[in-house]
C-alpha cells in the first residue's frame, strides 16, 4: 500500500505548473494514487466582462462553452494521462490559490500537494509570499515543491 493515495497538484495553465503536473502524474502513476487537478480562478469583473466581449464577442470569457480554468484542467488531464496516471479527478473553485488549493487538500483528504517553485526567489515573493511558500505553511499535508522554472530572470 502507497503512503500517497491522494496526490493534488495545482495548476494555471502555464508551462510551469504543467511541470509539476507532470511530476505529480508520475508519482501517482507510480503509486496508484488518485490525482487531483486543481485551479483556482477569479472571475472576471462584470464590467471588464462586458467590454471585453464587445471587442471580442463571447471569446473574451468563454472559449467554446469553456472557462480558462476548465482549459487548464483539461490540458493538464492530457498530460497526465501520457505520464501515466490513470484515476484522476478535476477541482476548479473561485478564490486565491492558496485558499483554493490548502482547502482541496483538506476536503479531498490529500497526502501530498504538487506546486511549482515559480515565484518562491521573485521580489513580489519575498515581499508578499507566493503560492509554493505560503502553501508549504498552510497545507494540512506534505508538499512538494517542483523545480519548474530555469533559474534565469
Amino acid at each position: 500500500m502507497s503512503a500517497y493515495r491522494t496526490i493534488l497538484v495545482g495548476t494555471d495553465g502555464s508551462k510551469t505548473s504543467f511541470r509539476a503536473v507532470d511530476r505529480a502524474a508520475q508519482l501517482a502513476a507510480a503509486t496508484g494514487a488518485t490525482l487531483l487537478l486543481a485551479s483556482a480562478y477569479n472571475p472576471m469583473p462584470e464590467k471588464e466582462r462586458l467590454s471585453a466581449a464587445d471587442r471580442l464577442g463571447d471569446l473574451a470569457y468563454k472559449v467554446q462553452g469553456s472557462t480558462p480554468a476548465e482549459d487548464a484542467l483539461r490540458a493538464a488531464r492530457e498530460r497526465a494521462v501520457a505520464a501515466g496516471a490513470k484515476d484522476i479527478e478535476e477541482v476548479a473553485r473561485e478564490g486565491d490559490a492558496v485558499d483554493v488549493i490548502s482547502g482541496i487538500a483538506r476536503d479531498r483528504e490529500a497526502d501530498l500537494v504538487v506546486v511549482g517553485n515559480r515565484g518562491l526567489n521573485s521580489l513580489a515573493g519575498r515581499i508578499l509570499g507566493s503560492v509554493p511558500a505560503n502553501l508549504s505553511h498552510r497545507s494540512p499535508c506534505d508538499v512538494l515543491i517542483v523545480h519548474t522554472t530555469d533559474g534565469k530572470r
